[in-house]
């Protein structure tokens, strides 16, 4: 069984993580805003600052009239209430996958609902993997640029540093990922909640600049201005979505918190935060539209300017560092998936299960994170490539939960078309809207998200048609045991487990120790190890043993799709005896072929990734003292 769940901590299945201290509701509460909330509540910085340049057409004030921003102030807070509040933090965070969230979670609800594994669902699943990881390349670099740009309020002087400045916190901020984040994560709440605050203060002490601001509450405005503005407004529409970049968060770090605390801090301090900040900046511009060029730090006085940057770098920093971990989560659990190769996962904390760092993606983000900055130079530029990666995001997601809806919660199809198809509507609006900034930047979440899926669809078609040619013409594994346990070839002492990924075929690791070693042990377990459709699994019955003859049994080692397979573990828990086993693991040399299996340019793309993939002894955790590897060739 395949896990199909991607988002939320990775615990790794071992006895430390079993007795962490139950944390309290208000403690969750607050780890939320710091965590769940980072990328949204830094939005402000820049989504209606570009809503409104969008609008005018550059980013001076000539244009800028009372119904744009009217306008525009009434369409965010409307897409924060239908996008975030209604679906969700109402209705997706329904969509539980025993605790946890995230798209391919969804995808598990989808096609345990659906009763079998359909492929539509799967490649929405890596297609709303690949989209999400456009969205973390460019979340840490539009952040921390934005918040960076501050400072040429503070002086002109400034200007030539930006970059410069912004491209060392970031490889900075990359760098210190190996360290772990459960050091400092326990500052990230009360840093948020504080930016939280602040903000709200800042767009309290404006709005009184023009109380006409009030009347954005009308949706009635919004619609206005989209209907009287043409293609200027559609332009607008696609930066306005940069109000609710980081949503997907809600649901997919619902594992780590849990729906109850996401919820109340969402409705008890971030969007009321969040409302009131985008009230000040529009009161703001209402009384003096010189102020669009940065609407957000002109909220504060002078003297407030240099701390109002460092603040909110610290929260950019902080709102990177969210979607940084969100990325090794889902690495990870993408590689449970078969969508991914083996990489080498590192544990950082004894006692948060969600603190992983995978060395070749850190490394991989950070290149792009570094070409992107180099490449827009400024906010203002990527935010012509943001937006399209999450709304694609949300198109998917919601496509998956009227497929749960309908199958899983049992709702009439008409209850569910009234209910998620005006999500679905709304969203392909706002897709649309970043369509058209395709040609102006828009065009690198979609190359990324492409090139992404070309090679998760590449790896899982590569994986299986590898297993194909692996077990072909092998015995019945009966046959086989018959077989050798007739031979009259010398016993060794001692157990040897033969690690395969088909409990019913012979290990090739078994097949060619027998010819080339000719020699056979005490005890043979053949050893298979399973990714559960559930995020972690309980200890009772995760190994189970099938006695196949005197010489032979059979072992199945099963772990959720949230924890890290360490076999040797999983076997000591169920007493069995490792001092004297040697696990046979089988290497195999890949060959490109254009007469046979995968297309010569898929070849190409597989056979590096294959060679890529971290070693299975790490995989599973197995000692190297205790591995011996016996090696095959294998044209594909």
């Amino acid at each position: 069984m395949a896990a199909t769940g991607i988002s939320g901590s990775a615990a790794t299945g071992s006895p430390e993580y079993d007795h962490a201290a139950p944390t309290s509701f208000w403690a969750l509460t607050l780890g939320t805003i710091g965590v769940v909330y980072g990328d949204i509540g830094t939005s402000p910085l820049y989504a209606l600052k570009e809503s409104l340049a969008a609008a005018t057409g550059h980013a001076g004030a000539g244009a800028l009239t009372r119904e744009m921003v009217l306008g525009v102030v009434s369409l965010i807070l409307w897409t924060l209430i239908i996008i975030v509040t209604i679906k969700y933090v109402v209705i997706v965070l329904r969509a539980d996958n025993n605790g946890e969230g995230g798209t391919l979670s969804l995808v598990t609800l989808a096609q345990r609902a659906l009763g079998h594994s359909t492929g539509i669902t799967i490649i929405l699943g890596m297609v709303g993997a690949s989209l999400f990881y456009g969205d973390v390349i460019i979340t840490p670099a539009i952040s921390v640029l934005s918040a960076v740009e501050g400072l040429k309020l503070v002086t002109p002087a400034f200007e030539p540093y930006v970059v410069p400045l912004s491209l060392v916190i970031l490889i900075t901020l990359f760098a210190v990922q190996r360290f772990g984040t459960a050091g400092v994560a326990a500052f990230f709440g009360p840093i948020t909640a504080f930016w939280f605050l602040v903000m709200a203060l800042g767009g309290l002490m404006h709005i009184r600049d023009d109380l006409s601001i009030l009347a954005a509450v009308n949706p009635a405005h919004g619609l206005r201005f989209l209907i009287s503005h043409g293609t200027a407004g559609l332009l607008a529409l696609g930066a306005v979505f940069l109000s609710v970049t980081g949503a997907e968060a809600l649901y997919a770090d619902m594992g780590h918190f849990g729906r109850a605390p996401i919820r109340t801090a969402w409705l008890g301090l971030v969007l009321p935060a969040l409302a009131l900040n985008y009230l000040g900046q529009g009161a703001m511009l209402l009384a003096h539209p010189e102020g669009l060029e940065n609407p957000f730090f002109l909220l504060y006085p002078s003297w407030a300017l240099l701390p109002m940057v460092i603040l909110a770098t610290v929260a950019t920093i902080i709102a990177s560092q969210a979607v940084i971990t969100g990325a090794f989560s889902i690495s990870e659990q993408a590689m449970n998936l078969g969508v991914l190769p083996r990489f080498r996962v590192l544990r950082t904390s004894e006692t948060e299960k969600g603190q992983i760092y995978v060395p070749t993606i850190n490394w991989l983000l950070l290149t792009a994170v570094i070409l992107i900055v180099v490449l827009f130079e400024s906010s203002s530029a990527l935010a012509a490539a943001y937006g399209l990666a999450v709304t694609g995001d949300m198109v998917i997601t919601s496509c998956l939960l009227f497929i749960v809806a309908w199958k899983f919660w049992r709702w009439s199809p008409a209850v569910v078309a009234l209910v998620i198809a005006p999500f679905f509507v709304i969203e392909l609006v706002f897709l649309g809207a970043n369509a058209l900034k395709i040609p102006h930047g828009g065009w690198f979440p979609l190359l990324v998200g492409t090139g992404l899926f070309i090679l998760m669809r590449t790896w899982r078609k590569g994986t299986r048609l590898l297993a194909e040619l692996a077990h072909r013409g092998r015995p019945p594994l009966s046959e086989f045991i018959r077989t050798a346990e007739s031979s009259s070839v010398p016993r060794v002492p001692g157990t040897a487990i033969f690690l395969t990924g088909n409990a019913q075929d012979v290990p090739a690791a078994l097949l060619h120790n027998l010819k080339h070693n000719k020699v056979l042990h005490d005890h043979n377990v053949i050893l298979t190890v399973v990714t559960e459709e559930v995020p972690r699994r309980p200890d009772e019955g995760r190994v189970t043993t099938e006695k196949l003859s005197e010489r032979f049994s059979r072992m199945t080692v099963r772990f959720g799709f949230m924890e890290h397979p360490n076999v040797p573990w999983a076997l000591e828990a169920a007493n069995f005896d490792l001092s004297n086993a040697s696990f046979f693991l089988s290497r195999r040399a890949l060959q490109a072929s254009a007469q046979s299996g995968l297309p010569l340019w898929q070849d190409y793309i597989f056979i590096p990734l294959a060679r890529s993939a971290s070693d299975i002894t790490d995989q599973f955790c197995i000692p190297e003292d205790q591995a011996v590897e016996v090696g095959s060739r294998i044209t594909i």
